[in-house]
């Protein structure tokens, strides 16, 4: 056996006949388009804008109520918003308005998170 661990095989598995798998690998692949441009999760949204430090605490914050969506409570940290969408947050001592305006893929520098949303109040 020269590097290679016994009863490992190098074939590669088809992924057929896993959806989620494949889903998961024709994401990855450098210039797929992203899964989707229109929406994204509040929780995410929250956390790719730089309002909270972690996702968890985006996760928290939606979950708790703390987060109103075009007037909406959000009840769950899963719910989807989209362009044009105005999100109130109430932080620690003051309560945030902003309108969405973008969404990024990754979570960026604090400058490209100030262009996801305008401040309305």
């Amino acid at each position: 056996m020269t590097g290679k661990r016994a009863g490992r095989s190098s074939k590669r598995i088809p992924l057929e006949g896993n959806r989620r798998a494949r889903a998961y690998f024709l994401a990855d692949e450098p210039g797929a388009p992203p899964a989707a441009a229109e929406q994204q999760r509040v929780d995410r949204w929250l956390w790719h804008a730089r309002l909270v430090r972690t996702r968890g605490a985006a996760a928290a914050l939606a979950g708790a109520g703390y987060v109103r969506v075009n007037g909406a409570r959000v009840e769950a940290p899963g719910r989807v918003v989209r362009m044009g969408d105005v999100i109130t947050v109430a932080l620690d001592r003051r309560v945030r308005v902003l309108k969405v305006r973008a969404f990024a893929a990754r979570r960026g520098p604090a400058a490209a998170a100030a262009d996801l949303y305008e401040e309305l109040s």
